[in-house]
């Protein structure tokens, strides 16, 4: 959802209950429909069948994006539904993405280290099948969200 208006779509997205509209045709129509084979058939304008969540908004077009439950909050851990949270997580403090602190700790605070980290680098490619590389040694600098 890369565009504009696909994102306001989604942010407008609106929570839906299923209308209990039962099937009102008897049998005798359901027999007399499955003689009209050269008939074109009409198609189910399923959007009838959602009634807003939240009585105070109107009813869902046929080009409202809806939902019928809430996504869990992944910021929380959830055993149950296999959801690990954010806590521990280590995000980009500079970043104003999704690996952001601001958004990957949902708000809350994130904690500073300073790591020393190894690597393999100045990796070559003897011949025949053989990859000899260094250990190279440095500093860095992570956040983590509490």
């Amino acid at each position: 959802m890369s565009s504009g208006r696909g994102m306001d779509r989604f942010d407008g997205a609106s929570r839906v209950l299923l209308k209990n509209a039962g099937n009102a045709r008897t049998a005798n129509d359901r027999r007399r429909n499955r003689r009209r084979k050269n008939r074109k058939k009409k198609k189910k304008k399923y959007y009838k069948f959602l009634k807003p969540y939240n009585q105070d908004h109107k009813p869902p077009t046929k080009k409202d994006l809806v939902y019928l439950e809430d996504s869990p909050d992944f910021c929380v851990r959830n055993r149950k539904l296999g959801i690990r949270g954010t806590s521990g997580r280590e995000c980009n403090k500079t970043s104003i993405g999704v690996d952001g602190c601001d958004l990957m700790c949902c708000g809350r605070e994130f904690h500073t280290r300073v790591v020393e980290v190894q690597e393999r680098c100045s990796c070559t490619f003897q011949w025949c099948c053989e990859v000899k590389c260094k250990t190279c040694k440095y500093i860095k600098t992570i956040h983590i969200c509490s």
